[in-house]
């Protein structure tokens, strides 16, 4: 199906399912322990060993010496891989690294050999035999220290630029020129990548937790040097991913290495050190921001540069992407320096580009509107558009950010905040109130989707679209079953199988919308099929109640498969649309906080959200992903950040421990609205992404509340008491 017009009236409007705040068809078997995970595929095949990954203890050099007899004599040893008898390895395009080093070693943790064994603690043992000595060379691991030595910078693209910035923010009235940092951040999901690969000839399947489905099936059997058609990834359930799951990791290559090898299925997971260090992170950015408006608060002038690393063939953080469409301006710059950092591979995390840039240009934001007196949120409005700066001709298909900020603003008594910085007081604690706005675009994908109905009119949905905590299984089950008139218990919903069709998967935010659209377009698809065997009108056939009727005919849905099961298999397919309308997403965060006038230490009192994201497929599945996203943010601003040890280039607090994300005593009550919108220029569904928007700005907020609580303004990130101290008003 294409999908090239904007979307009229269609079965999915009726609402009689689609839009409820269903509880989750997943959660029963999550909640009892029978959701498989990718390490729990105990019964999958017989026999299974276990492969404990050998990593480098230096961030850049080469393997001197590798010596591997005393692991090979070691009890339960089975096989041993490294990059000298793997055979043939090519690198996906998904890759900034090797996944198996040697003897070259590209950053610190790089898997250099697997150690297989009849069980995980007899590998572990032998792993810790492996003696390995390096010759080691000079690594570049400091982003800071890099930008004040005047390091060569890559521009990946040209800069994006609109009017004569430098003219116009030269001659602005009021001017800001600020610099912020954000921290190198880790995923930190509660599944470790994980897998269990098993071999038939030379046909693989792999158990693994991934949340593309058919990228890492490609890229696996490229790696590999196998044909499409011999690869099998299989991925039901997945503990987490923020973006760290996005692609083929070393444990999938591993296992599948170790299996052949060992001439026996293979258990890979990595650590979480591994997860930090040999995985991907987001990393840490130096974003320089320059605001010039006129004196009564209209921007003239948008000047972002964002200065990131990464490891060769990597790409930059795309810090600078919102400030392109969030806020009117006739005169704009826009660009990305990247320099060469021997750090682990900086890669996709949840909202890339607009978490960092929000957190940075939303602190802006109020610090220009401070300077011209205006309230935050007035700023804001005044500077509002309904096209793309860029390019007037290109509207925004539909942008509430207006009715975000003023409905926010209602709900969380905006109306009480002291402009005074450091004057309100609840004993110990200096309270304060801060907003930012919240931007996402809009991303679809082809998406694809098979559904069966048999005779007894139950329908099978299935896709390899994943299920990464948000809902999938429960949003499409909702979409079939309203399409085809049947209660949401009569459809059985299967994912995450390379063998399905091939999805959207679930990235960018564009899982939700475009893999419904891809049951939308099947479901289209076999209501044609079930009218047609009942010699019914497919244009006039009404779906409704488990029947399906055209005038004063009407028989049981599971009829039209009487004779045998009907199978119908479609993909939507989005053209057009996209280059003649902006699709993005709003919101707006307010966020109360707390800080001790003595310590420092901050603490969140109340958090909202007002989203603007099109239908809401599932209001309860939606609050979920945004509250989380609430909270994710509340780490980046206050605790979160992979500290670096820039003499030897590696992640020092690598585990839970050390890399601190919140918990529940630090999250209070959080309410979320979204406004009642639909886009039909986003899909047939009606719906935009959500679970990432919750994300983009929340930083900031928190941010802006700790300056209006305290007078204290912190441009770097995360903003930890000592920060605060020297801020903090004389205490006797």
């Amino acid at each position: 199906m294409k999908f090239d017009t904007p979307a009229g009236t269609n079965p999915i409007d009726q609402l009689q399912v689609v839009g409820k705040p269903l509880n989750r068809i997943d959660g029963p078997l999550k909640t009892t322990g029978h959701a498989t995970y990718a390490y729990e595929w105990h019964d999958a095949v017989p026999n299974a060993a276990y492969g404990y990954v050998v990593t480098a203890g230096i961030a850049k050099g080469r393997i001197s010496s590798m010596e591997l007899d005393a692991a090979r004599r070691s009890p339960g040893v089975l096989a041993i891989v490294t990059a000298d008898n793997a055979g043939p390895l090519q690198k996906s395009q998904r890759n900034a690294a090797p996944l198996l080093g040697g003897p070259e070693i590209t950053h610190y943790h790089q898997a250099l050999a697997l150690v297989v064994a009849e069980t995980f603690e007899q590998a572990r043992a032998a792993a810790g035999l492996v003696r390995l000595r390096y010759a080691t060379q000079q690594g570049a691991y400091d982003l800071a220290a890099a930008k004040k030595a005047g390091t060569n910078f890559q521009k990946t693209d040209p800069d994006a630029r609109v009017g004569d910035f430098e003219k116009a923010f030269g001659n602005a009235p009021v001017t800001l020129d600020a610099m912020y940092h954000t921290p190198d951040q880790s995923h930190a999901m509660m599944e470790p990548h994980a897998t269990l690969a098993a071999w038939e000839g030379d046909k693989l399947t792999v158990w693994t937790s991934n949340q593309m489905i058919d990228w890492g099936r490609t890229d696996l059997a490229k790696t590999l040097g196998l044909p499409k058609d011999n690869v099998r990834l299989i991925s039901p359930y997945i503990g987490g991913g923020f973006g760290g799951k996005l692609f083929v990791r070393s444990d999938v290559v591993l296992a599948a290495l170790g299996a052949r090898a060992a001439k026996r299925p293979v258990k890979v997971t990595l650590s979480r050190p591994m997860v930090a260090n040999n995985t991907t992170h987001r990393p840490a950015t130096l974003q320089r921001i320059r605001l010039g408006a006129t004196a009564e608060g209209t921007l003239t002038a948008i000047g972002h540069e964002s200065w990131s690393g990464n490891l060769p063939g990597g790409s930059p953080e795309e810090a600078v992407q919102q400030t392109k469409l969030l806020y009117a301006g006739a005169n704009r710059l826009a660009g990305l320096r990247l320099a060469h950092l021997d750090l682990p591979e900086g890669n996709a995390m949840r909202a890339p580009g607009e978490t960092p840039g929000l957190m940075a240009l939303e602190i802006a934001m109020d610090e220009m509107a401070e300077k011209l007196g205006l309230d935050p949120i007035e700023f804001r409005i005044r500077n509002d558009t309904q096209v793309d700066p860029a390019n007037p001709e290109r509207p925004f298909s539909k942008r509430q950010l207006v009715q975000c900020l003023r409905d926010g603003a209602e709900r969380f008594g905006w109306d009480q905040r002291n402009a005074h910085p450091g004057t309100r007081r609840d004993g110990r604690w200096l309270v304060g109130m801060g907003v930012a706005a919240g931007f996402r675009n809009n991303l679809v994908m082809k998406s694809g989707a098979r559904v069966r109905l048999d005779g007894s009119g139950q329908v099978t949905v299935e896709t390899d679209m994943t299920d990464i905590g948000t809902g999938s299984y429960t949003i499409l089950g909702q979409t079939a079953a309203e399409m085809l008139g049947v209660p949401l218990e009569q459809v059985t919903v299967k994912l995450g199988d390379s063998s399905f069709p091939a999805s959207a998967g679930s990235g960018g935010q564009w899982g939700a919308n475009s893999s419904t659209a891809g049951v939308f377009a099947a479901c289209t698809k076999l209501r044609e099929a079930v009218a047609g065997k009942l010699g019914l009108d497919p244009a006039k056939a009404t779906f409704a109640k488990g029947k399906v009727s055209d005038g004063g005919r009407s028989f049981a849905l599971g009829k039209a498969a009487a004779d045998g099961e009907l199978v119908v298999e479609d993909t939507i397919e989005f053209a057009e649309l996209e280059e003649k309308f902006q699709q993005s997403t709003f919101a707006a965060h307010f966020v109360e906080v707390g800080v001790d006038v003595a310590t420092g230490e901050s603490r969140i009192r109340r958090m909202l959200a007002v989203c603007a994201a099109g239908r809401i497929l599932n209001p309860k599945t939606a609050r979920s992903q945004v509250i989380g996203a609430m909270t994710m943010g509340v780490g980046a601003a206050l605790s979160e950040e992979l500290a670096v040890d820039t003499r030897l280039g590696f992640f020092v607090n690598h585990d839970l421990a050390g890399y601190e994300v919140p918990v529940h005593a630090d999250i209070p009550h959080q309410e979320v609205v979204f406004l009642d919108e639909t886009d039909p220029v986003s899909s047939p569904m009606k719906a935009k992404g959500v679970g990432e928007l919750g994300l983009c700005g929340v930083s900031a907020a928190v941010a802006n509340a700790i300056y209006n609580a305290t007078g204290t303004r912190v441009r770097e990130y995360p903003i930890t008491l000592d920060k605060l101290l020297a801020g903090l008003p004389a205490l006797g």
